[in-house]
């Protein structure tokens, strides 16, 4: 079976984001690039996981490479919603993440979800160096991205605000709340 590989070296434009209301939002990386623009989606929770590690790889990168790296992202940054149409590729079952020395730049892969991976727990994987990753699966659809460490700041920050951007939550137990509340666990299941 073949397999896709939409490389972007780098891409004019590298988002996360977001369609539909809070509580019912489906999470997207978007790349844009040569005419091309490949969207792939993904979860929350590797959304955050995503720019958490980018942050401690973007801290061992000028620790042990001595990279220069900015203090934060541009100003006001990329607030645009996604590029339209928003077609789903393939849904991300890995993220790796690396350092290329030669270039300073970081380097994203989502893979996309395999048959073995349909059920099992989101992986970060998150090798040293770009000779070091293990190529899983190689028949699998991926997209791949090459930013500079200014880039990867602004998408590491644009990435909190889309996963903060959700539902607020509940002040006495933390779970989301709807528009109409919820059923919260610590008022004996009254509504909140």
């Amino acid at each position: 079976m073949t397999h896709q590989v939409h490389a972007f070296e780098p891409p004019e434009r590298f988002v996360a984001g977001t369609v539909g209301p809070p509580g019912d939002r489906t999470f997207f990386l978007q790349a844009r690039g040569g005419g091309r623009l490949v969207s792939v989606a993904l979860e929350k929770v590797q959304v955050s996981l995503l720019a958490e590690k980018l942050e401690e790889l973007l801290s061992e990168a000028q620790r042990r490479f001595g990279v220069k790296l900015p203090e934060t992202g541009p100003v006001g940054g990329d607030n645009d919603p996604l590029d339209t149409p928003v077609d789903e590729e393939f849904r991300v079952g890995t993220l790796g993440l690396a350092f290329d020395v030669d270039t300073e730049t970081v380097v994203i892969e989502a893979i996309a979800v395999g048959e073995a991976e349909a059920g099992a727990e989101v992986e970060v994987d998150e090798p040293d160096d770009e000779e070091s990753a293990e190529e899983p699966d190689d028949d699998l659809d991926r997209l791949r991205v090459r930013l500079t460490p200014e880039a990867t700041r602004a998408f590491i920050e644009r990435a909190r605000r889309v996963v903060n951007a959700g539902r607020p939550p509940c002040p006495l137990c933390g779970q989301p709340l709807d528009p109409v509340g919820h059923l919260c666990p610590r008022h004996n299941g009254y509504h909140r």
